[in-house]
């Protein structure tokens, strides 16, 4: 469960990215470049503070061809999705829950403490859509009003407290990335959002 999660949290941020690219009408390579740094830019700065290195996509080049390969649905496709807006929601939202729980995992093998592990994979789910929105003249999601690092501090504390009932790994990582996947869903239907704070 977890390899397959890694592989849907890579495509998903791959072709989040991808969209975001193809929306300020890049070129393929630019295209191509934005859809890789948000795969692989969160996993690779946690992988740098824990010293896993060289970092997790240089050892295993299954997540190049998975960025390739969603690179070049993300353009085929294009045209299919409906509203880009909406689409490129969804596949961020689920890159935001996967990418929580590998950052978690990778925290826990390394003997760090829940707080640090619950940062390690806020870091992991959001740094790559920072990197994304900053190349693409955006303001970083996680800077603005909508709950994006909460939920997946959110997340990290539900996976620490259903960790502790001893619930079978599969059931707990499927949990936990239904709930950050679920709240963000609800937090901007229903538009949940943190106050601004203002200097007057």
């Amino acid at each position: 469960m977890f390899q397959i999660l890694d592989i849907i949290g890579t495509m998903a941020f791959a072709m989040s990215g991808a969209l975001t690219a193809m929306n300020k009408k890049m070129d393929p390579f630019g295209v191509f470049i934005i859809a890789f740094v948000t795969a692989v830019g969160g996993g690779t700065l946690r992988d740098v503070l824990i010293g896993r290195t060289p970092v997790g996509w240089m050892l295993d080049l299954k997540y190049v061809y998975v960025i390739g390969i969603s690179f070049v649905l993300a353009i085929i496709f294009r045209k299919k999705f409906d509203k880009l807006r909406t689409s490129l929601f969804l596949f961020d939202t689920i890159g935001l829950g996967v990418f929580t729980l590998i950052g978690l995992e990778k925290g826990i093998n390394t003997g760090l403490h829940p707080v640090i592990c619950i940062a390690l994979g806020t870091m992991t789910a959001c740094f790559g859509g920072v990197i994304r929105d900053i190349l693409c003249t955006e303001i970083p999601v996680i800077f603005r009003r909508e709950i994006y690092a909460t939920i997946c501090i959110l997340g990290g504390t539900v996976f620490f407290l259903l960790r502790k009932l001893n619930l079978d790994n599969d059931i707990l990582y499927l949990t936990t990335s239904l709930v950050i996947i679920s709240v963000r869903l609800m937090a901007v239907k229903f538009r949940w959002y943190l106050p601004t704070l203002e200097n007057k």
